[in-house]
C-alpha cells in the first residue's frame, strides 16, 4: 500500500487522463482512494510516507541538456579565463577580461499610489496597481578581475546599441592600451558567431571573443551582477518615470562598485567534466522526437 502510495506520486498526472500538470498532497489522496489502493487517508500520512523517501511531486525543476556539440571546449575556454589562464598560460597583467550581456525588457513601472515607507511593525508598502511608462535594455559589462561595471540604457538591442557599449568600455584606460581584453558573450543576434568577433578586432584589436556554448548563460558572469540589479534596484519597480528607471540603474554602477569584489567562481573544468559525464546515459533515456 505505502509502495503504491509512493509510486502515484512519481507518475505524471496526465499520463492516466488528469487534467494536472503536477500532483498535490490533497490530490494524491484522493487519487489513491478512487483507484483502491486505500480505503482512506490522512493528508498528513500521505506527506509523511511521501517525506520518507524526499519525494515531492508538487515541485519541478526546469533543465535543458546541451546541444553544442562543441560545448566542452566552448565552456572550458570561458572556466580557463575565469581561473587566470587562456590556452595553457597566465594571463598577464595587461590582460583583461570582460563579461557582457543585456537584461531586456526592464519596464518602469508607475505606482498608481505612492509607495510608503517602512514603520514599526509594518513593511514598505507598495501599490498593486501601475502604469507601463515604457521599457529599457541595459547592456552591462563586468570587468571579472577587477569588479568594474559599465552600462547603458538603450530603447531597443541591436548591433549598434552593443558596439556603442564596447565602444565605452574600449575607449578608455586600461582597456585602450590593454594587450588583450577577452569578452565573454553568448550567441544573441547582435553579437553572434565570427562576423561579430571580426567586426569588433577591426575597431578593437586587442580585443578576443570568447562565446559561450548554446544555452549557457549560467557560465556568464555578468548574469550574477543582473540578479544583484534585480534585487536592488528592480524590486519592488516604483519608477515615476522611464528616465527616473535609468538614471538608478546608471547610478547603481558607481554604488556597487564601492563595495563589490570580484565574483569567487568556485566552478572548474574538472566540475564541468563531471557534469557531462553524467549525461549521455540521461539522454539516452529520451524518447526520441517524431
Amino acid at each position: 500500500m505505502v509502495v503504491a502510495v509512493k509510486a502515484l506520486a512519481c507518475e505524471l498526472p496526465y499520463e492516466h487522463g488528469l487534467p494536472l500538470s503536477r500532483l498535490s498532497i490533497p490530490e494524491i489522496r484522493h487519487e489513491a482512494v478512487r483507484r483502491g489502493l486505500v480505503a482512506s487517508i490522512g493528508e498528513t500520512t500521505v506527506w509523511r510516507w511521501l517525506s520518507e523517501d524526499a519525494l515531492r511531486p508538487w515541485c519541478h525543476r526546469s533543465w535543458i541538456f546541451p546541444r553544442d556539440p562543441a560545448f566542452a571546449q566552448k565552456a572550458g575556454r570561458v572556466l580557463d579565463l575565469y581561473a587566470g589562464t587562456w590556452e595553457g598560460a597566465p594571463l598577464l597583467s595587461t590582460d583583461y577580461v570582460i563579461s557582457t550581456d543585456e537584461k531586456t525588457s526592464i519596464q518602469a513601472r508607475g505606482r498608481k499610489h505612492a509607495t510608503l515607507a517602512p514603520r514599526p511593525g509594518r513593511p514598505m508598502r507598495v501599490e498593486h496597481e501601475y502604469k507601463r511608462l515604457g521599457a529599457w535594455t541595459y547592456l552591462a559589462a563586468w570587468d571579472v578581475r577587477r569588479a568594474k561595471v559599465y552600462g547603458r540604457c538603450v530603447p531597443k538591442m541591436g548591433i549598434a546599441a552593443f558596439d556603442a557599449l564596447v565602444e565605452q568600455v574600449m575607449s578608455q584606460e586600461p582597456y585602450r592600451s590593454a594587450t588583450r581584453v577577452f569578452w565573454i558573450m553568448d550567441n544573441c543576434s547582435s553579437h553572434r558567431g565570427d562576423r561579430c568577433a571580426e567586426r569588433l578586432r577591426k575597431r578593437w584589436p586587442a580585443i578576443i571573443v570568447v562565446h559561450t556554448p548554446f544555452h549557457a548563460s549560467w557560465l556568464n558572469q555578468v548574469e550574477i551582477y543582473f540578479s544583484v540589479v534585480q534585487r536592488k534596484v528592480l524590486t519592488p519597480n516604483d519608477f515615476a518615470s522611464l528616465a527616473a528607471l535609468e538614471a538608478r540603474l546608471l547610478r547603481f554602477q558607481e554604488h556597487y562598485e564601492r563595495v563589490a569584489r570580484p565574483f569567487e567562481w568556485k566552478f572548474t573544468r574538472t566540475d564541468l567534466a563531471r557534469l557531462l559525464s553524467k549525461l549521455p546515459s540521461a539522454h539516452a533515456a529520451l524518447p526520441t522526437a517524431a
